[in-house]
């Protein structure tokens, strides 16, 4: 409950604990101290309809008629003078529109407010209506407040502007001050209550008994014939004068020690919660804060927890490349700064030979200390930025062949030395390379709102410490993937042994072993006889390797569990040397992080023998020019499995990211999405069928340069028991002039205004003979 209030104040900028907790609902009450102190706040009002407020409010409700009206200009004087009148003009609709739903709506109020954004922001606050300085005021305030900075080298833009009529119900009975003539509130009775870890005697009071502006201290039970509000040790709570009850904590909270360091079922379920629940908010004020369109929109970034040597702790459910990957960059950290590592300090690395993915997945990374400077635990946020560098816009060459075309390559560069941010080392490192970041401005805006999500993060996690204690939270750290492993193990008990080997579009191949000692409840993946080292960019580094094999085992877990390195306990690895999952410098690996880790997740599916080949590729689509940069992953079929069909048309496997929305798109960028749907039958036949791909057409309005990388343009997803191949996708353009360039997997094409780039997304395989009657199971391995 606290989590879920948490979440929604933290998304719209609010500091919950400067508020006062309003308890509502039938069971509200019992649970308001206890939510309360989750949440660090003070006060609790409840009101005396506390639990039939819903029904009582739509009673009390005003009526209000809402006008608004586009506008998209600069705000200045001049429109605002403009403004005016169309204001006045909403407003007399209003009126005329609240006469015409009857009489009784007398002496309306009226409430003016102007939606703005910055020119280059795509984001509108809404601010009440005034002169121009207080505007400008007011929206840098609020700006501020939810986003943690400013940028006033920016006009600020009126989208559209608002009117709201309201008439206002009158209260069918007028709110009467209460003047009680008892001198002293007396419990109706002593009940025997558990509260606050132990039985104790409680008096229970009747509402109606309570004098007025009187304490009664916790732990006690007030109740009426609709309400029960549970006093808490260490609050108290008073009748008021407008017949709310006020409950405030008067003591403050001790930390809880009694938990220890021994494990506890119920509190590792909540340390479960909340652990994700921090990197959850991390997300949160990432997604608010950043300003490219493929972090802000397409939410292509991930954010986790880590212990004191780096392990991952707990994640936010973002995209699971990068979620199993994020630790050996911690790591990499901890072994090359050592005890240079500081409070104030922060790191960004990119390099895939050392604890990265691909270029343009950038991770932040920041120690938290307590203040006796002590190292408790690491927090990071890794964000895919659309443009680092290279060849191309977008950092994503279908052609290349060495990682410096792909882009500016960051080692555990300092970013943050002593709180301060360091911008302008920062920014020659992008700009002073053969091919630098074109939108270096972006690159650093991004990088802050990393850091604001670290922030976020930390801070959260010094709350947990203070109030449980550093001890009981390194101890639930370690408890919380002992229990990941565990999950792990159960699940290995039931697997057997078994090999597959995947070919690629290019005849490259992928080749896993798996053997299992069902009796140990361990395995040894083996991915001995894949491919030797790539000449192209499909290198998948060894951090993604163990990215795919920790989701793989995850999904096999029915336990709600975190995904954290305790699933990778049970396993030794085998990822052999100088091959296309373990590249050496100056190896290309863009592909790598994208396609070779789904090739990667079906070949461990398929050994497994539990589901069949999703679409098997992110279908990388960039585009861009010197102005313009642009990168979007597309969805497509998963497989089907022994019990159920496959989905269509969702991201599935390694990566969780959304698409634009179309009106974001055309609005930020120079195209048009002509069409989106559904490719209907593409998934592969069976007992249970595929799920299907689909075709995704932009028209682009000026000239770009377009890369596609993709697989399952020749070798089709495959399925499992029986069932079919799902069908490969397909790449072309349609010109202007009438004429079609078909486009290989990898290819790369200049666009001239009024071409239509076309993409067709692979399905997932079948599982199952579809021949099979209903009533006959498909045979084969699974769980």
């Amino acid at each position: 409950m606290a989590n879920a209030i948490k979440k929604i104040s933290v998304m719209r900028g609010y500091d919950v604990t400067e508020y006062t907790l309003c308890c509502f609902g039938g069971a509200g009450g019992q649970h308001a101290c206890l939510v309360a102190d989750a949440l660090n706040m003070k006060q609790i009002i409840v009101h005396p309809y506390a639990s039939v407020l819903s029904a009582y409010g739509i009673g009390l409700a005003d009526i209000v008629v809402d006008r608004q009206q586009s506008i998209g200009q600069i705000l200045d004087e001049q429109l605002l003078d403009e403004i005016e009148k169309l204001l006045n003009q909403l407003q007399q609709e209003g009126i005329d529109e609240l006469r015409q739903q009857g009489s009784g709506y007398q002496d309306p109020i009226f409430k003016r407010f102007l939606r703005l954004r910055y020119q280059e922001s795509d984001t509108v606050l809404t601010v009440p209506h005034a002169s121009l300085d207080e505007l400008i005021s007011r929206f840098e305030q609020i700006h501020q407040r939810q986003f943690g900075f400013i940028s006033s080298e920016h006009d600020i833009v009126v989208e559209a502007i608002e009117v709201e009529v309201i008439s206002q119900t009158k209260l069918p009975i007028e709110a009467k001050k209460l003047d009680s003539g008892i001198q002293q509130s007396k419990p109706d009775e002593v009940n025997n209550c558990y509260i606050d870890g132990q039985w104790q005697s409680t008096p229970f009071y009747c509402r109606s008994s309570l004098a007025v502006n009187e304490y009664i201290k916790g732990p006690a039970v007030i109740y009426d014939s609709t309400n029960t509000i549970v006093v808490e040790q260490g609050w108290r709570s008073k009748l008021t004068v407008d017949n709310n009850l006020m409950l405030e904590r008067y003591t403050e909270r001790k930390a809880i020690k009694a938990i220890g360091t021994d494990v506890d079922p119920v509190m590792l379920e909540i340390f479960n919660n909340l652990f994700m629940s921090i990197a959850e908010q991390m997300g949160t004020v990432l997604e608010n804060t950043a300003v490219s369109v493929n972090i802000k929109e397409r939410l292509d970034f991930s954010c986790a927890i880590f212990d004191p040597t780096g392990n991952l702790v707990a994640n936010a459910p973002h995209v699971p490349v990068h979620l199993g990957s994020m630790s050996e960059s911690i790591k990499t950290v901890i072994r090359e700064q050592g005890s240079n590592i500081c409070s104030g300090d922060a790191y960004i690395l990119n390099t895939p030979y050392n604890g990265g993915t691909h270029l343009p997945d950038i991770t932040v990374i920041k120690p938290v200390f307590s203040d006796q400077a002590e190292l408790l635990f690491y927090i990071a946020a890794r964000g895919h930025h659309t443009d680092i560098g290279g060849t191309t816009p977008g950092s994503a060459p279908a052609n290349s062949f060495s990682i410096e075309e792909e882009g500016i390559v960051i080692d555990t560069f300092k970013i943050v030395e002593n709180g301060l941010f360091r911008e302008q080392e920062i920014y020659h490192l992008l700009t002073r390379s053969r091919w630098p970041a074109r939108n270096p401005a972006m690159n650093i805006a991004d990088i802050k709102a990393q850091l604001a999500a670290c922030e976020k993060g930390a801070e959260e996690l010094n709350k947990t410490a203070n109030h449980y204690g550093v001890k009981t939270v390194h101890a639930y750290m370690k408890h919380v993937q002992n229990n990941a492993e565990e999950s792990v193990r159960r699940a290995l008990s039931v697997l057997k042994d078994g090999s597959f080997k995947y070919e690629m579009d290019d005849g490259h191949h992928i080749a896993v072993s798996i053997k299992v000692d069902q009796k140990n409840r361990k395995a040894i993946i083996d991915f001995t006889g894949t491919s030797s080292q790539h000449s192209g960019n499909f290198n998948a580094p060894t951090a993604v390797v163990k990215a795919a094999v920790l989701y793989v085992f995850r999904c096999l877990v029915d336990d709600n569990i975190p995904l954290n390195d305790g699933c990778l306990k049970p396993f030794e690895i085998i990822i052999p040397q100088h091959s296309m999952i373990n590249p050496e410098y100056p190896g290309a690996v863009f592909a790598g992080n994208v396609e070779t880790s789904q090739y990667i997740v079906d070949s461990l599916f398929g050994a497994l023998g539990v589901i069949a080949a999703s679409q098997g590729t992110m279908n990388n689509f960039v585009w861009g020019n010197e102005k313009y940069q642009y990168y979007e992953t597309l969805c497509g079929g998963t497989g089907a499995t022994r019990d159920h069909d496959g989905t269509d048309a969702v991201h599935s496997h390694m990566t969780n990211s959304k698409l634009t929305d179309p009106e974001v798109l055309e609005w930020r960028f120079p195209v048009i999405l002509k069409s989106f749907e559904i490719k209907s039958g593409s998934g592969g036949k069976g007992q249970h069928c595929g799920g299907d791909g689909v075709i995704r057409k932009v028209q682009f309005l000026e000239n770009m340069t377009a890369n596609i990388i993709s697989s399952h343009r020749k070798v089709p997803p495959y399925g499992l028991a029986g069932g079919g191949s799902a069908q490969v996708g397909n790449n072309r353009v349609e010109h202007v002039d009438g004429s079609v360039t078909q486009l290989l997997g990898v290819d790369q094409i200049q666009l001239r205004p009024g071409d239509v780039f076309v993409i067709e997304t692979p399905g997932g395989g079948g599982y199952g003979d579809p021949n099979t009657p209903d009533n006959v199971k498909p045979i084969g391995k699974h769980l």
